[in-house]
């Protein structure tokens, strides 16, 4: 079937086959890596992107359930090259080194950046409770979570530096 899925900002066309999985889509028709296979049964995360401004696991979606809709992956995030251009999420995770073997961390920026977008002044609980189903083997989620938190109050202070301009 033929799949037209915007990802990024830019639109990516393919004929894949029907039960072509939305993660797949990503990987070899769109050549975006860094959203990453885990389990393929939405257990890990490692998949998480954004469809529509939503967090989901692109493990668990066919491309054709994406035709037409938007996603955004980590690669969409950042806005230029080096630390500057990075999202702030992103650097947040960099500052409080919320990764050790960076699997697992483009599927927890992007869930961290689906929470925030709902939540802008998340508690430690309710980063915890939005990090859930997103699973890292090598951190003990300590510094991810310090680095949501630090993201949420770097927007705060951006936000209210804009407000004073």
């Amino acid at each position: 079937m033929k799949v037209t899925i915007t990802v990024n900002g830019s639109q990516v066309e393919a004929e894949v086959p029907d039960r072509t999985l939305l993660v797949h889509f990503l990987r070899d028709q769109a050549g975006l890596t860094a959203t990453n296979v885990g389990c393929d049964t939405s257990s890990c995360g490692a998949c998480t992107v954004l469809l529509d401004g939503q967090s989901v696991k692109s493990c668990t979606l066919l491309a054709a359930q994406a035709d037409s809709r938007a996603v955004q992956t980590v690669e969409g995030l950042a806005g230029g090259d080096g630390p500057a251009g990075m999202h702030p999420v992103q650097r947040a995770f960099r500052a409080e080194h919320g990764l050790q073997c960076g699997f697992c961390t483009p599927g927890m920026v992007m869930a961290a950046v689906s929470l925030l977008a709902e939540n802008s002044s998340p508690t430690e609980d309710e980063v915890r409770s939005a990090l859930e189903g997103n699973l890292c083997r090598c951190t003990g989620y300590h510094n991810i979570v310090r680095a949501v938190l630090a993201a949420a109050s770097d927007g705060q202070s951006a936000a209210a530096s804009e407000r004073r301009s």
